[in-house]
């Protein structure tokens, strides 16, 4: 059987990344989080969740390992 809290909703979602609501809501509007409407109430699934923060986190590192790299460039040239 799955996991009840695999489909969170606003609050569930707001607490598990540790921000607002209010900002989940406006990460939700600028489609900058995977999201989906059930109804008229917004959900969250905690595997899709994960995903983009691991996707997030991922582009991070890139890019700032990417300025220490140019640096060191620059300094071996």
């Amino acid at each position: 059987m799955a996991d009840s809290r695999e489909v969170m909703n606003i609050r569930q979602a707001s607490h598990y990344l540790g921000v607002s609501p209010d900002t989940l809501y406006k990460y939700v509007g600028e489609q900058k989080i995977p999201a989906f409407k059930l109804g008229n109430r917004w959900r969250f699934k905690k595997s899709k969740l994960d995903q983009w923060m691991e996707e997030k986190s991922s582009q991070m590192e890139v890019a700032t390992r990417k300025p220490k790299a140019a640096t060191k460039a620059a300094g071996t040239q």
